[in-house]
């Protein structure tokens, strides 16, 4: 099956109404070349436009998560919509949405992380649970952004059976190395598939640091978003992930030990 992630500039000087036109018309414009589709963290306002995420927050159902899942049945594809800020009972949460090929809602997951050095909190509710579904790419993990830092995440859902892990992201410039050394480590470590998304451009004094990548789950990186918008896309064979875990078990090999001080 070929991934693809659309890597986009949310750079604050186009609206986000223009934004959400241009981007669901990019969907039209790649879904031929792809079985599934990966969108970036925010993306409608911004990863640190957390004004415009309370300007724009909705609910699961609202305008923009049904827009997204219209695409996703018009072009019979999975569709990771990214992330949105959803409006749920008071409280707002950053949620990533799953589409099926029905444009049905397959899953949704509200960021666990928030990251507090941005101050996120203040307007993001954290969520309580992590998610996994079924998906093309088998038992599939979802996460966002700052997610990345915690290994036990992945851990946890690696033991519960993810096989694939996909990660819309807002990482800017300034620590993108750690970017570029997380996520082939929560491949390696967890011997799964990483498809993360990030955007592109310029938010306030914040500058976005695009290298959006798929990574298989020998670490190797097959394809890579580089700094400007554009798609990104590879082929993936489900058998390398169970041939690997197969002839490298790694993960019979681990042990939980009481930690002791001396």
């Amino acid at each position: 099956m070929r991934v693809s992630a659309l890597q986009i500039d949310c750079s604050t000087s186009e609206s986000v109404p223009e934004r959400v036109e241009r981007v669901l018309d990019l969907i039209d414009q790649h879904a031929s070349d792809c079985d599934f589709m990966v969108l970036p963290e925010l993306w409608n306002v911004g990863a640190f436009d957390l004004e415009a995420s309370r300007e724009y927050a909705q609910p699961i159902d609202g305008s923009l998560p049904t827009a997204l899942a219209q695409k996703a049945c018009e072009h019979g594809i999975w569709l990771h919509g990214g992330s949105f800020c959803e409006r749920n009972s008071g409280a707002l949460h950053n949620t990533s949405v799953l589409f099926n090929p029905e444009g049905e809602l397959a899953a949704y997951y509200r960021k666990v992380h928030v990251f507090t050095y941005a101050r996120e909190q203040d307007t993001m509710t954290p969520g309580q649970d992590y998610v996994m579904a079924e998906t093309p790419l088998g038992l599939t993990g979802l996460a966002t952004c700052y997610d990345v830092r915690f290994p036990e995440m992945f851990r946890a859902m690696r033991i519960a059976g993810a096989q694939a892990f996909v990660i819309p992201s807002g990482w800017p410039v300034p620590r993108i190395g750690q970017w570029d050394a997380l996520l082939p480590a929560r491949a390696v470590e967890n011997q799964a598939w990483i498809i993360a998304c990030n955007q592109v451009g310029v938010q306030g004094r914040h500058q976005l640091g695009g290298h959006s990548v798929i990574i298989d789950p020998l670490g190797n990186t097959l394809a890579n978003g580089g700094e400007t918008e554009n798609v990104i896309s590879a082929l993936i064979d489900l058998q390398v992930e169970q041939n690997w875990r197969t002839e490298f078990p790694a993960i019979d090999d681990a042990v939980d030990c009481p930690v002791i001080t001396v």
